[in-house]
């Protein structure tokens, strides 16, 4: 995602990439004597915190797109977002929002009348399960429809090469609807991560959704 992320930032006449850090320092440079605007992070637990001391660093904005972070490391970031803006977004698919604000509203019109499943397909590889993004919907509907979502509830698949499957299902007798996101490429994420960098970036300090970045109604 990294990778992808940095490959399509040359192409993106928004951006101008002043430094490419992974563990190994790949590029041979830490940027630190270039003006940094924003930090976007997909990587591990530990070098999420890294980012934030990085962003810290040069008072840049940050949009973290990793995901399975530790209850120390979103302490972390929560205390970051007193000092810069920060995006915390599982999935940085423009789509996933829209999935969520579609969910949110079915979920608010159909009630407890309706069992709800979410279902979660990624490839064998994925360490954490459920998905972020799915926790994500999960909690989405918890606060924003009164939802309550069981653990039990959702089912989290891990086969295969599958970049990234969503699907929540409303079942009633006599009907079931569906509401799914299926990602096909993991440039996606890429993309929508620039595009939340490129909004971010001239906030004020606090604490960001990918919702907001693209005007969705996230209020109860």
């Amino acid at each position: 995602m990294g990778a992808r992320t940095c490959e399509l930032s040359r192409d993106d006449p928004r951006f101008e990439l002043v430094a490419r850090i992974d563990p190994r320092n790949v590029a041979g440079d830490d940027g630190a004597d270039s003006p940094v605007d924003a930090v976007i992070d997909f990587s591990t637990d530990e070098g999420c915190r890294d980012a934030v001391k990085f962003a810290l660093t040069h008072r840049a904005a940050l949009v973290i797109g990793t995901t399975g972070v530790s209850r120390q490391t979103l302490s972390v970031i929560e205390l970051a977002s007193q000092t810069i803006p920060v995006l915390v977004a599982p999935n940085t698919s423009a789509g996933i929002a829209v999935m969520i604000h579609l969910v949110v509203e079915a979920a608010r019109l159909l009630g407890d009348d309706y069992d709800v499943d979410l279902i979660e397909v990624h490839h064998a590889g994925k360490r954490d399960a459920p998905s972020g993004t799915a926790l994500r919907i999960a909690d989405s509907m918890r606060q924003r429809a009164g939802i309550e979502l069981p653990a039990d509830r959702i089912h989290a698949v891990r086969a295969g090469d599958v970049i990234g499957e969503h699907t929540v299902e409303f079942s009633s007798a006599g009907e079931r609807i569906r509401i799914a996101h299926l990602a096909t490429s993991r440039d996606l994420f890429a993309r929508g991560a620039l595009d939340a960098a490129a909004w971010l970036h001239r906030r004020d300090p606090g604490s960001y959704t990918i919702e907001q970045s693209l005007g969705l109604d996230c209020g109860p």
